[in-house]
């Protein structure tokens, strides 16, 4: 399957929202954190697959806002594995020239996890290949509140003028301003909707949905996912005409 993608039509950013991991466990008779512990395979498959094809961004929706709503005891578990997977992936990300980085509220995770992550996004900085963007205590509607506040700062203090506020302007003040939003978005579990992830990011995303479970996620599905993307027509509000002239 991977011999049948165009490498010349690559989608140059690529955002997951990786879902399914407790109906996974559930399947297995376990709790929701034993498919946690599962999806780490998945991540890996994901990153290494988009590396070897030479994709530029991979950002994975790793924690929304929303999440802290669950469980303590799940989102206790989480924030454990966030902090063990960094330590065990690190070599990984290294061998494959992988960046990390991250997109969200950082700053309002346990410090475990703070330190962890400034430690490997400090120590892959100098790869040059995919950057991996994990999505931390992030959501679409957070990102732009905190946007409009920013430019709303600098508006009241004449550091800029109403009338010069534009789309591209908001755009530079977002969590991913200089990364070129996502071409393509997989959702695992066969789920319909965006979840508040990248809201404003994906107004012309191709979305592509498969039923797999994010634990089951390996690189024939990611595959699967880019000849999808490939089959399709990007017009960006015009007509087939016009895109093909």
């Amino acid at each position: 399957m991977k011999e049948k993608i165009d490498t010349n039509n690559l989608p140059q950013h690529i955002a997951v929202i990786m879902d399914g991991n407790g109906r996974w466990a559930k399947t297995k008779g376990a709790e929701r954190v034993y498919g946690h512990q599962n999806a780490i395979e998945a991540v890996r498959a994901a990153t290494e697959g988009c590396a070897e094809l030479g994709i530029k961004y991979l950002t994975l929706y790793a924690f929304s806002t929303e999440n802290w709503a669950r469980p303590k005891i799940e989102v206790d578990a989480l924030m454990h594995l966030l902090v063990t997977t960094i330590k065990s992936e690190l070599k990984t990300l290294t061998k494959n020239n992988v960046r990390l980085d991250t997109i969200g509220d950082v700053e309002s995770l346990p410090s475990a996890c703070r330190q962890e992550l400034r430690e490997a996004i400090e120590l892959t900085k100098e790869n040059t290949g995919l950057t991996l963007l994990l999505a931390l205590n992030y959501s679409g509607r957070w990102e732009i509140v905190e946007a409009v506040r920013e430019i709303a700062k600098k508006a009241v203090s004449q550091q800029i003028a109403i009338e010069d506020i534009s789309q591209s302007m908001l755009s530079d003040y977002l969590c991913t301003s200089n990364i070129p939003d996502p071409e393509l978005l997989i959702r695992t579990s066969g789920e319909m909707r965006v979840s508040n992830f990248l809201l404003w990011q994906i107004a012309y995303t191709e979305l592509y949905i498969t039923d797999v479970l994010w634990p089951d996620f390996r690189r024939k599905d990611l595959y699967e996912a880019i000849l999808a993307y490939q089959r399709r027509e990007r017009r960006f509000g015009k007509i087939s005409e016009q895109v093909k002239s």
